[in-house]
């Protein structure tokens, strides 16, 4: 025998609409206008940074750190395990807080995180005696006015003061 009084639990989770506009006439529900439901979405990740977690954990402690192999000695300012000319392995070294600028852009777009702080800057700093370049923020340049002349003038890293363990925790301003 079947129970014809099964119903579906109602909960108070997820969305809920009340007074959803249904016309009479079934013909005009072409031009009925689109349901919007705005939804916050959440999830929480486990992420790990892996080969990269010392740089991290360097940038929190106000700290630069880039690798060196340990063959052929070249210096990089970005994580990596390896050396990129040998392929050899590298090992953590500490970095000058103190480089010039190599190049810029200045950004008036930029993904969702940053819409509301454009224009912004964005360098690539060179150390003494590092093979590669930083990719970093740069601030404290008056983006109104860009100047070439701006490449090659002398910066120091600043920090966050509280991390959030991201790329952005360090930033650079002319000295």
């Amino acid at each position: 025998m079947k129970n014809k009084n099964v119903t579906l639990p109602e909960t108070d989770e997820g969305t809920i609409l009340f007074n959803v506009p249904f016309p009479k006439n079934l013909e005009t529900l072409k031009s009925l206008s689109p349901i919007i439901i705005k939804q916050p979405y959440h999830i929480d990740y486990i992420h790990s940074y892996g080969q990269d977690s010392p740089w991290f954990a360097a940038l929190a402690n106000k700290k630069l750190l880039g690798n060196k192999c340990q063959k052929c000695g070249d210096v990089f300012a970005t994580p990596r395990l390896s050396c990129s000319e040998c392929g050899s392995e590298t090992d953590w070294v500490e970095l000058p807080q103190e480089g010039r600028l190599h190049t810029f852009t200045i950004c008036h777009f930029g993904a969702e995180a940053f819409l509301k702080e454009t224009p912004f800057m964005l360098g690539l700093i060179e150390f003494e005696g590092v093979k590669t370049l930083l990719l970093s923020r740069v601030m404290g340049f008056d983006l109104k006015e860009p100047s070439l002349q701006w490449v090659g003038t002398k910066v120091k890293a600043k920090f966050r003061r509280n991390s959030q363990f991201k790329p952005t925790d360090v930033y650079f301003i002319p000295v």
